[in-house]
């Protein structure tokens, strides 16, 4: 009976009529065949590559100027750009879980999705790392954090947060890279022999890396990458608790909780896979790619979203009960007059009602397959993500234990115009990845094909759900 369940739940994760020539089909035709990209790529690159612009005129200013153009101010060091730092390094996290836990636990149904869900990661991770970079006011000198033998026999401090960031973010960073090529060698074998430009030959054919599919290559690389996989998992927990860390060692009321760690993570997974879906939904309609990620993909993508939403509702729930709990005066002050009815506080409960009312919506199965709904409750997820960032980091520094400290934070146009470009970065990249790389895992899905039978019709998704 459990085998006759399994092959079932197998079959909603490919529909129509498939064979393995129409699957690699699916997928290289939107490298090999440039004439697929329309008017929605062009407009979305041009975008992109604008804000990205605005990005690089933004980072020549602050060169030039120092960070002083940006809103940070006393008591708020941390402004827009740790905020920023935090929410990029957020929605980094669900490719590293589809791609690493979920292959770990043997879950067939991420194959269609964990490609681009990787490539999210890593692209989040460049646009975080541009933060704590420029924030030091010295970016030149960089090379400092890092624990490299020198002549004037300085060390980094290890007991900053800076440097536990620093070695977080640089680890998860390349080895999530590492695991991305590394899956990627497989398909581009398969888009070297299929390619017939004699330039995307020797590309495509250079990053294979001699790749001939023998049993002995494939022996090879499923040990690389199981063991890339077990290296990446652990780094899902820790790089989030990490970043936790620079706020829970502190005093500053609202920040020294130990449920910090877990919740930060939830939080990544939360807004990871939010925008995993913002992604993926248009990705798989403009594309016609919706036989390979079908409506089961969505809708275990929704719950999973929906129970990360229940554990970081339970962190807001949790940070209420501590302020009067504790009796801290400074605690209570921040919920009360900062949070609940200062002049922050319609952020708060724009806040409350992002991450916490509107995905409650994906417990109606109907909602979980229904695509504009669920891009909607995505992007206020998003939306609500950062507040919690702006909540947290700007309302907390502004709230401390000296009447002097009741100033207010304000970004500045450059603070603004940065965050933007950073989006316009992530989402010129983006665009580049689905024009010039496989956006879904070919290999894995040919293999998931070839556990269901590699038989050639494959029962109809309504067909198997009735």
């Amino acid at each position: 009976m459990a085998k006759v369940q399994d092959r079932k739940l197998n079959d909603l994760l490919i529909t129509g009529d498939q064979t393995y020539t129409s699957i690699d089909s699916s997928v290289d035709r939107l490298i090999l065949n440039q004439k697929l990209h329309g008017k929605g790529w062009n407009i979305l690159f041009l975008i992109g590559i604008s804000l990205t612009g605005l990005l690089g005129v933004s980072i020549f200013w602050l060169l030039y100027q120092g960070i002083g153009i940006w809103g940070n101010n006393v008591p708020s060091a941390w402004g827009f750009d740790i905020i920023n730092f935090v929410w990029w390094i957020g929605i980094g996290h669900a490719g590293t879980l589809i791609s690493a836990i979920l292959l770990l636990m043997r879950q067939q149904w991420r194959n269609s999705i964990n490609r681009f869900a990787e490539a999210m990661t890593i692209f989040a991770v460049m646009c975080a790392g541009l933060y704590p970079i420029l924030h030091t006011g010295r970016p030149w000198n960089a090379y400092w954090l890092f624990p490299y033998p020198n002549i004037l026999a300085m060390w980094p401090q290890f007991r900053s947060p800076l440097m536990w960031d620093v070695a977080a973010v640089s680890t998860y960073f390349s080895v999530s890279a590492v695991f991305w090529f590394v899956g990627l060698i497989p398909d581009f074998a398969t888009l070297r022999d299929k390619s017939t430009n004699k330039y995307g030959k020797v590309i495509f054919g250079t990053l294979a890396m001699g790749w001939r599919g023998s049993n002995q290559h494939w022996h090879r690389y499923e040990q690389m990458y199981l063991l890339l996989a077990g290296l990446s998992t652990p780094l899902v927990l820790s790089v989030h608790s990490i970043v936790s860390f620079d706020f829970a060692i502190s005093i500053v009321p609202g920040w020294n909780v130990t449920v910090f760690p877990p919740y930060f993570v939830a939080g990544a997974v939360f807004a990871g896979f939010a925008m995993v879906m913002t992604w993926g939904l248009p990705l798989r309609k403009f594309y016609n790619l919706k036989h390979l990620i079908t409506d089961r993909h969505i809708d275990w993508m929704c719950k999973i979203t929906l129970a990360t939403g229940l554990i970081v509702f339970y962190g807001y729930l949790l940070e209420i009960f501590y302020s009067w709990y504790s009796g801290n005066f400074y605690e209570f002050k921040l919920l009360m007059k900062t949070r609940f009815t200062g002049i922050y506080a319609p952020m708060y409960w724009l806040l409350i009602f992002c991450n916490g009312i509107a995905p409650q919506i994906f417990w109606v199965p109907k909602y979980r397959r229904h695509e504009p709904t669920i891009i909607v409750v995505c992007f206020l997820i998003s939306v609500g993500m950062w507040l919690e960032r702006f909540v947290i980091i700007p309302m907390s520094l502004t709230n401390n234990y000296l009447p002097s400290s009741d100033k207010p934070y304000y970004p500045s146009f450059w603070d603004v115009a940065m965050f933007t470009g950073t989006i316009g970065l992530f989402i010129t990249l983006m665009m580049l990845f689905i024009r010039f790389l496989p956006v879904i895992n070919i290999f894995e899905v040919k293999d998931l094909f070839y556990k269901m039978g590699g038989k050639k019709e494959i029962v109809e998704e309504v067909g198997a759900n009735s």
